[in-house]
């Protein structure tokens, strides 16, 4: 954790959704403060998180200039990116063009299919303890279309939104780093295959990823003590 004062704070953990924001931050080239919340150990569930945000999850954006001149803070991935990307002006289209929408649409394709979809395939291959056949083969397959739909996109534009790199990538990208444990072979899908060499040359998402691997490094980060933290909530931190 920082000690500095920075304006925007990352709350945040080496996850897909948080590698969006990070990645984002750094290509804006915004300074920020990271703040380390190890879901593993519970402590999304801290009464100061919770005040940030309710929903027990990470990432979370702090920013001490907000819209209107104070401190706002903001969840949920996506939404951060829209604001980040409206805050600065960069890979976001600000006029209401039909770049900005197309944009925003593919945004949402990830927050509401690409994510949940391939998270429930990490979960029922990676960390269900009982290997479920159906939940397994479903989620395989649903994976399969979206990475289909996502190479046929790719094969006329150079970017997931068009020929300029926008927060679309930045949403998509990191959902598609654990692809191998999706049961995903990325030569299967070439257009998609190439746009996600290219990004993963760049320098601010290689930075992005040694801070992750550095931040994990030596943690098991799912144990079985971990898994009630992780796995089975039922919001009773709300009542």
């Amino acid at each position: 954790m920082s000690n500095s004062s920075k304006a925007l704070k990352l709350y945040s953990w080496p996850t897909p959704n948080s590698f969006k924001v990070s990645i984002a931050l750094r290509e804006m080239g915004l300074e920020y403060d990271f703040f380390m919340v190890n879901i593993s150990e519970g402590e999304q569930f801290s009464p100061e998180f919770l005040k940030l945000n309710p929903n027990n999850k990470i990432p979370v954006l702090v920013d001490a200039n907000g819209p209107e001149g104070e401190e706002f803070h903001i969840f949920e991935s996506g939404a951060i990116l829209e604001y980040l990307a409206d805050k600065t002006g960069m890979f976001l289209d600000q006029k209401k063009s039909s770049q900005r929408y197309k944009t925003l649409q593919w945004v949402y394709w990830q927050m509401a299919g690409l994510g949940p979809m391939l998270g429930q395939n990490h979960h029922f291959s990676q960390y269900a303890p009982e290997k479920i056949p159906y939940a397994i083969d479903r989620y395989i397959s649903e994976t399969t279309r979206l990475y289909k739909l996502l190479d046929w996109q790719l094969r006329s534009n150079t970017y997931v939104a068009g020929d300029e790199l926008s927060i679309a990538d930045f949403a998509c990208y990191p959902w598609i780093v654990s692809h191998e444990k999706q049961s995903m072979k990325l030569e299967d899908f070439p257009s998609l295959q190439k746009w996600f060499v290219e990004l993963g040359k760049r320098e601010h998402f290689i930075a992005a990823y040694r801070e992750g691997d550095e931040l994990k490094a030596g943690r098991n980060t799912v144990t079985e003590e971990s898994r009630k933290f992780l796995f089975g909530q039922k919001g009773d931190h709300l009542k």
